[in-house]
């Protein structure tokens, strides 16, 4: 893959209207999260998307922890849930309970896959701090339709996003995926586009959603374009100004001492039943790492070397 790629939240500002955006990329990142699994191609490519939108809506919020998205739903994908650490660690995984799934998804990936259900955006800062939520119904053809319900819901500011995700059927090609947002800053609701009063806001914000709708997937997904290339595509006439990127990585953090924490927790006999041959193994979802747990440590406390899979 491309280095033009690459891993990261691009912030940029459009100079004349006010508008600030992200643009988010992920390569590497893409194929770390989705390699392990057997997803068929179109659930693949949701939780691409996926990754890229919790990227993209995680980086314009202040916060020192964990932010997760989680889509819970009555179709064939049951369950996705995809998180970031605030220094751009991330995992995710989903849930498919009919590995049939036809390849082309007619009507949009959010009916076809999900059905009816809800998505959740959760803000985790730790244990003494109080956890934020906000859910919004699955309503739209696409993830990109309910992040735009939740944001007209929730009447923050002004919001368009694009994702696009590629490259699932054919690995060798380089799995990617891609976020771009437009935000209205509460300021330029007092000026127009040329930043007179005498211009409508409302006409210059449809067109900067235009323009940014005008890109394609095959350029937010080319890996011979750069960010900055495809921001000045869109947004040269009005001068786009691009700031430093915030880099992302695949990052599990199951951890052996979680698992033996979380089976010390068990009743002995609960413990005696899950093991076979004197050892507990525990399979993380997101990673499909395996930990091997001798049954001896979780009843003495001991801790011996134990073994990890996968």
């Amino acid at each position: 893959m491309s280095v033009a790629f690459g891993d990261f939240v691009q912030p940029f500002q459009i100079e004349a209207p006010g508008l600030r955006g992200r643009l988010v990329r992920l390569g590497a990142t893409v194929d770390a999260v989705v390699g392990p699994h057997d997803y068929p191609p179109v659930v693949a490519a949701l939780l691409g998307e996926a990754l890229a939108l919790t990227a993209v809506l995680a980086s314009g919020l202040k916060f020192d922890g964990v932010f997760s998205l989680q889509a819970q739903g009555d179709g064939p994908v049951s369950l996705f849930v995809v998180d970031v650490t605030s220094d751009g660690g991330m995992r995710g995984y989903a849930r498919c309970i009919d590995t049939r799934l036809a390849v082309a998804v007619p009507g949009g990936p959010v009916p076809k896959l999900l059905g009816a259900g809800h998505l959740a955006f959760t803000i985790d800062q730790g244990p003494e701090t109080e956890r934020y939520q906000g859910i919004t119904a699955l309503e739209g053809a696409t993830l990109g339709d309910c992040a735009h319900a939740y944001f007209r819901q929730s009447e923050q500011l002004e919001t368009a996003i694009m994702l696009a995700a590629g490259g699932m059927d054919d690995p060798k090609t380089g799995r990617r995926a891609a976020a771009l947002m437009l935000q209205r800053l509460p300021d330029s609701k007092d000026a127009g586009w040329s930043g007179l009063e005498d211009t409508d806001p409302e006409d210059d914000w449809r067109r900067a959603v235009a323009l940014m709708s005008s890109v394609t997937t095959d350029e937010l997904l080319s890996p011979s374009l750069t960010a900055e290339t495809v921001l000045y595509r869109l947004f040269h006439e009005d001068g786009v100004r691009v700031f430093k990127r915030r880099p992302l990585r695949a990052d599990c953090r199951c951890r052996r001492e979680k698992v033996v924490r979380v089976l010390r927790s068990f009743p002995a006999d609960d413990v005696a039943e899950m093991a076979d041959d004197g050892t507990v193994t525990v399979t993380c979802e997101f990673c499909k790492k395996v930990h091997a747990v001798a049954v001896a440590e979780l009843i003495d406390g001991d801790s011996p070397e134990v073994s990890a899979q996968g």
